[in-house]
């Protein structure tokens, strides 16, 4: 059983399809919207962020995040569900798939491709942003109500960054601040490296070609790694690409072995 109770919303009907988030909850819910038209959607926060408590007593690792995600599945009656996950959640849906829990995976950016210098860079990122959101507290508003203050905050995230609404924008700082597991998770991610595989479902990895927290040039050791994959350039979009078009994510998560 899973050590800790996930916290998860379902909309839509069909088929499900499962979205692994993180940090980036404001980025999925446009997509999200437009998925549950075709699909039951099911939403899940990974331990530590979002409304899920962390885990305790176990090193949060990509590894161990997948695995309570597997546990999580036949808790709620999902039997290898195809998945989807952005960054930390990309990473965590390729394991899954390496582990055969699921039936499909797609993974936008996902961490795990870089070299030691790319991990310190995005990582090192993400702790200056937390620092200044937790600075900020309820004071977030201030910043993320302007397009400047939006394109300031979340450049290396979104290719453009000022067409957030602040409501987004706000939602996402406020997450960030207030993910309990976000600096376990950070250093344990440090030293993953995605493992080669061969899946034996359908798996997709894309890119976006404006990404600069895990530069495309990643996505070149990806496709050596898994060369049976499908992999996809998101031309003009950054490292959450459902921030900058969302109507192609969900285009792709429609038309790629999903379910």
């Amino acid at each position: 059983m899973p050590k800790i109770q996930l916290a998860s919303s379902r909309r839509g009907t069909g088929s499900p399809l499962v979205v692994i988030r993180q940090l980036d909850r404001e980025g999925w819910a446009p997509v999200i919207d437009l998925l549950s038209r075709e699909r039951e959607v099911v939403a899940v926060d990974l331990p530590g962020f979002g409304d899920s408590p962390p885990l305790s007593g176990t090193r949060p690792t990509v590894q161990a995040l997948a695995t309570e995600v597997a546990l999580w599945f036949s808790m709620v009656g999902l039997t290898r569900p195809p998945v989807v996950g952005n960054s930390l959640g990309g990473a965590v849906a390729l394991e899954l798939a390496r582990a055969g829990a699921v039936a499909s995976a797609v993974a936008l950016s996902p961490i795990g491709l870089w070299t030691g210098p790319g991990a310190a860079y995005a990582l090192g990122s993400l702790r200056i942003a937390r620092t200044m959101a937790e600075t900020l507290g309820p004071r977030t508003a201030r910043l993320t109500r302007s397009p400047l203050g939006r394109t300031l905050t979340f450049w290396q995230l979104a290719a453009r960054p000022w067409r957030m609404t602040a409501e987004a924008a706000d939602g996402a700082l406020r997450n960030l601040a207030c993910s309990p597991g976000f600096e376990a998770t950070r250093r344990a991610a440090r030293t993953y490296r995605l493992p080669g595989f061969t899946p034996g479902i359908p798996v997709t990895i894309a890119w976006g070609s404006r990404d600069l927290l895990t530069p495309r040039h990643q996505a070149h050791r990806a496709a050596r790694l898994l060369p049976a994959a499908r992999h996809v350039r998101l031309r003009g979009c950054g490292h959450s690409p459902m921030s900058d078009d969302p109507v192609r994510i969900a285009r792709l998560l429609l038309s790629t072995g999903t379910g």
